[in-house]
């Protein structure tokens, strides 16, 4: 089978790897994919992948760990991609001022070992390299809309491994001429999106909650806003970028802002009933205010949403907002489904989750 290109792609087993991977597939790409060995398995999102007709053929699996340099060096000397997606990381905000040391070493560190790698291995004019970066490193930037040039203030250890990664990928581009691009990634969802993450943590506990699995959703900062689009469309911008000429580094993001309230609220209405709100501050609760679907295993006046001070973050950012005029204008960017589709997307699929589960439980009686 004569394959386009090679891409190895690092966090495969992850929400954007296993969307990328799905595309480039369809590009007719032989995909390389790293992930971390581990006791249990985590591999439902690229379970498709390990079919029979792509195996072996189209997917080759490595096992791999960016705090590992002779593992990448290996992986890269044998397999000799003719691009790299380094979308591996410790990504969840909150839990990297727990593990702040390991944040650095696997999403800085972590970026500066494939680089080094891919010099090291004389490669530099033969791979194409992106680095997934983040909204986050903008921090409380001063900048209402953030651009490719707004002032970058990272509040989290995250948010300063992956500002690392952001600079030493401009380095390493400025000083040994390798194509690598940084792409800044506002905030981006679909079903496929971890549970550790709000906009999952939401979608799936209040679907379960609407089947009487579940009995209450404890959340952090209601008040917090994002700029939110579909993850299909942004892996597609990913890809896009390596397409260049030139690499440079772009934002992605849909120019439109909403608060975790307001998504809530669009989650409540997408499966079917209202929320309302009462009290303040850390004794605010939420609560059914009305049903317009009477099959939901809801109450009138129902407390099911309830703010938790554990869900806080030491220092959080409280606003951002994404400006894309540059990756418009040069890699024709344009957003196609608004949030409220990216809501049903993942509410779909929840309640068909949370509906089988149901279905057991009344088998198994």
């Amino acid at each position: 089978m004569g394959f386009k290109k090679t891409a190895l792609i690092t966090g495969i087993t992850g929400q954007d790897g296993s969307i990328l991977a799905d595309f480039l597939l369809q590009k007719n790409y032989k995909i390389i994919g790293i992930k971390r060995r581990s006791s249990s398995f985590n591999t439902e999102r690229i379970n498709h992948l390990y079919n029979s007709k792509i195996l072996n053929k189209s997917y080759f699996p490595f096992y791999g760990d960016l705090t590992d340099t002779t593992n990448l060096i290996r992986i890269i000397q044998q397999t000799k991609p003719h691009e790299i997606y380094n979308l591996a990381a410790q990504s969840h905000v909150r839990t990297s001022f727990e593990t702040p040391e390991y944040t650095a070493n696997a999403d800085a560190l972590g970026t500066l070992r494939l680089l080094e790698a891919i010099r090291i291995l004389k490669l530099e004019k033969k791979i194409k390299f992106y680095q997934a970066s983040t909204s986050e490193i903008f921090g409380d930037s001063k900048f209402k809309r953030k651009d490719e040039n707004a002032p970058l203030f990272p509040k989290s250890p995250y948010a300063t491994s992956k500002l690392f990664s952001y600079w030493i990928t401009k380095n390493y581009r400025d000083s040994y001429g390798l194509y690598c691009a940084n792409g800044i990634l506002f905030n981006h969802e679909s079903p496929r999106r971890g549970l550790n993450f709000v906009t999952k943590k939401v979608t799936y506990i209040l679907s379960r909650i609407s089947r009487g699995l579940e009995k209450k959703l404890e959340i952090g900062n209601l008040n917090a806003k994002r700029d939110w689009g579909h993850a299909k469309e942004y892996c597609e911008m990913m890809w896009k970028m390596m397409q260049l000429k030139n690499p440079e580094d772009f934002v992605i993001a849909t120019e439109k802002q909403y608060s975790v309230r307001k998504f809530i609220e669009l989650v409540c209405h997408e499966i079917g009933f209202k929320i309302g709100w009462k009290n303040k501050n850390i004794r605010e609760f939420g609560y059914v205010d009305k049903i317009y679907n009477k099959s939901l295993k809801l109450k009138k006046d129902q407390k099911i949403i309830f703010v938790n001070k554990r869900f806080f973050r030491p220092n959080d950012v409280e606003d951002l907002l994404g400006s894309s005029k540059k990756a418009r204008k040069k890699i024709n960017w344009k957003p196609k489904q608004n949030i409220k589709k990216i809501i049903s997307d993942m509410v779909k699929e929840d309640i068909i989750d949370a509906d089988y589960e149901v279905l057991k439980k009344n088998y198994s009686k």
